[in-house]
């Protein structure tokens, strides 16, 4: 395991499921200390049943689980004292200022009143909230609410941070906003646990990323070391015809990690060495009239997801959790 601190967050052979439906088949998790760690998968993979067991809202049917150097069936007090859990969509109160909203936070804390008063100007002012503090929290955007959410689930100044899918619904301008709050938790040594459905997202802000799929991880690395694991590069091909297309897509089978009918392109991985290409094509179009247009580029965490999770995924009880 990299490094010699113990891990902010640690599983092994997490197993959960909801009648006949199996949400996770044993899965080990290994979270650096002031890392971010991004768990990604489609909607139904198991993210959200992951996160609620490490938050200890749910039991695992079996595996164990650390959290803060805590375990989470023994010491479901003191994991929780020592998290924040932010779901999937805002958890405060429109009818409050946000300044109300995170006072009421601090005093749940047991914050005496002085510091509650410090401790939200403080935070709001991290956020950028501080001109908005005294408005009613209905008249904030989604990214306001969203930053203000998170903004609370910092009063009690956590040591790890769960964020469920904390940019769904938001717009470019306020995700990015978002994001640059996440690496800043991260500077200041806080751990950050990701689940998100964005590539881009896992891309830009995690240290680490797992794929999460039909509750079994099949890949965890850096986001270069899952890319070079599916290809270093990727051809796309645009075909001259319907025929050549439908032809050319029997032909690379499982090799083809995108279709697009509409435009008669496909993608396989490659090297990128010009040998490689060149043999491609002449294994795909040795009559050279098949292929219209190629292009190479580098592979993305689109290419890892769309090869790792092929299949359409299960569905996962949908509770959300709010703070804790």
């Amino acid at each position: 395991m990299p490094g010699h601190q113990p891990p902010a967050v640690e599983a092994t052979g997490l197993t959960k499921s909801y009648g006949k439906l199996t949400v996770l088949s044993g899965i080990d998790l290994y979270v650096a200390p002031g890392s971010v760690f991004a768990l990604l998968g489609p909607n139904g993979a198991g993210k959200t049943t992951a996160v609620r067991i490490l938050a200890t809202l749910t039991t695992a049917d079996a595996g164990a689980a650390r959290v803060a150097g805590y375990d989470v069936r023994a010491e479901r007090s003191r994991v929780r004292r020592a998290i924040s859990l932010t779901g999937q969509f805002a958890a405060v109160d429109e009818r409050q200022t946000g300044a109300e909203n995170l006072r009421m936070m601090a005093r749940l804390a047991r914050l005496p009143r002085p510091e509650a008063r410090a401790r939200a100007a403080a935070l709001l002012d991290r956020f950028g909230l501080a001109d908005a503090g005294d408005r009613l929290v209905a008249t904030y955007s989604g990214g306001m609410r969203r930053r203000l959410d998170l903004a609370a689930g910092l009063v009690g100044e956590p040591e790890v941070i769960f964020l469920d899918e904390p940019t769904t619904g938001l717009d470019p301008r306020s995700r990015r906003e978002l994001w640059a709050a996440v690496r800043e938790l991260s500077d200041r040594g806080v751990t950050v646990f990701l689940t998100t459905q964005y590539l881009e997202e896992a891309d830009q802000l995690a240290d680490r990323i797992a794929v999460l799929d039909r509750g079994l991880l099949v890949a965890q690395g850096t986001a270069a070391e899952l890319k070079s694991r599916v290809a270093g590069h990727r051809l796309d091909l645009t075909l001259t015809t319907r025929a050549d297309y439908l032809r050319t897509t029997s032909q690379l089978g499982t090799r083809a990690t995108h279709h697009t009918p509409e435009t008669l392109t496909l993608s396989a991985p490659t090297d990128g060495t010009a040998a490689h290409v060149r043999a491609l094509l002449d294994e795909i179009d040795p009559s050279r009239t098949a292929v219209s247009h190629f292009r190479v580029h580098t592979a993305t965490l689109d290419d890892v997801f769309m090869t790792l999770t092929k299949h359409r995924p299960a569905e996962e009880p949908t509770e959300e959790p709010t703070h804790v």
